[in-house]
């Protein structure tokens, strides 16, 4: 009777997580949705009426989410990580840049899946590391125009694979890089993270012919380009 109670305790145990998840991809859909525009983000609305970016963190407060249930382990800190930066400036609002706020990425921490958490924390400990994905670069939005674009939705572990596709497809083929004629420039990011972009004997410019639709030569020199850390706002 009591291995019973047990496996009862245990199943609701794990359908309220279920749930508790699903909630927070479609808060955070729905947050996305109603506050990103064309890669800006609405802060001063957001901070004139913050009560669903609060929401949505308070249900990420408690999910528990494992490494080996890797796509919705990964969706949900990606999904953290960017609203949590949007709840940094915020906070900190107005304000002109992430870096105009001391500690914003590695001081600051927020309530995220049971851990208290930094913005380096998750990047660097619980995705970088874990699943040595360079896509992670151009999902993980760092709140400053020099960042890939941020989506006006959630990513969801259904559509995972394609979302990081297709976004870093559009950063290679868009603001991330410029090419003229043989003179090759990247975002620092790849400059800061080279060995992310050169894992399994890559060179930087493999991984960049990989996505890119009108390829650079392979003997190409790369050079990198200044951050602009101004605020993503609308």
């Amino acid at each position: 009777m009591k291995k019973h109670v047990l496996i009862i305790i245990i199943l609701i145990g794990t359908n309220l997580q279920a749930q508790n998840l699903n909630d927070f991809f479609n808060q955070s859909d729905a947050f996305f949705k109603a506050n990103v525009k064309n890669g800006k983000v609405a802060y001063s609305k957001i901070n004139d009426n913050p009560e669903s970016l609060n929401a949505v963190l308070t249900i990420a407060e408690g999910i528990s989410v494992s490494e080996s249930d890797a796509k919705n382990y990964q969706a949900f800190w990606i999904n953290a990580y960017n609203l949590s930066v949007i709840k940094g400036i915020v906070d900190n609002y107005p304000t002109k840049s992430p870096l105009d706020n001391s500690g914003f990425f590695d001081k600051t921490t927020y309530s995220l899946g049971g851990k208290q958490i930094t913005l380096n924390d998750i990047e660097h400990k619980l995705l970088r590391p874990k699943f040595k994905d360079p896509r992670f670069h151009f999902v993980l939005v760092c709140g400053a125009l020099g960042c890939p674009p941020l989506i006006s939705k959630a990513y969801l572990p259904s559509t995972l694979e394609t979302q990081l596709e297709t976004q870093t497809k559009k950063a290679i083929n868009g603001s991330f890089l410029k090419v003229k004629k043989n003179k090759v420039a990247a975002s620092k990011i790849m400059e800061w993270y080279k060995e992310d972009f050169t894992i399994n004997g890559l060179t930087e410019i493999d991984f960049i012919n990989k996505y890119r639709t009108e390829k650079i030569p392979a003997k190409s020199k790369l050079s990198y380009f200044e951050y602009n850390w101004n605020l993503n706002k609308q």
